[in-house]
């Protein structure tokens, strides 16, 4: 599998995660910035949260990390969790945005 085959095949993980307090998986939300994949099927991830002070700081990076793992052609996995910048709702997918109603 090609790398971009495999970040493809991680983008369709990401979206069966959800943010427990909003009805919208994180890759719409707009948490996922990145996702880097090198030709030995490492990933990266950089992701942020909707607040520093978030209920899932914890939990939520942890439940990425195990389900990219969890693909058998990944080898490794590492999140970088940033701040910088801080989200907002201009991040969110037009589809999200219609979800939570802000369109």
């Amino acid at each position: 599998m090609d790398t971009t085959a495999l970040g493809e095949k991680i983008v369709r993980v990401l979206k069966t995660i959800y943010d427990p307090e909003i009805p919208v998986d994180i890759y719409e939300l707009g948490l996922i910035y990145d996702v880097f994949v090198n030709e030995d099927n490492d990933v990266k991830v950089l992701m942020t949260l909707t607040t520093p002070n978030c209920p899932v700081a914890e939990s939520l990076p942890q439940e990425v990390k195990e389900k990219i793992r969890e693909l058998d052609e990944v080898k490794e996995v590492e999140l970088e969790l940033t701040f910088d910048p801080p989200w907002t709702r201009d991040l969110m997918s037009e589809e999200a945005k219609l979800e939570l109603g802000f369109l």
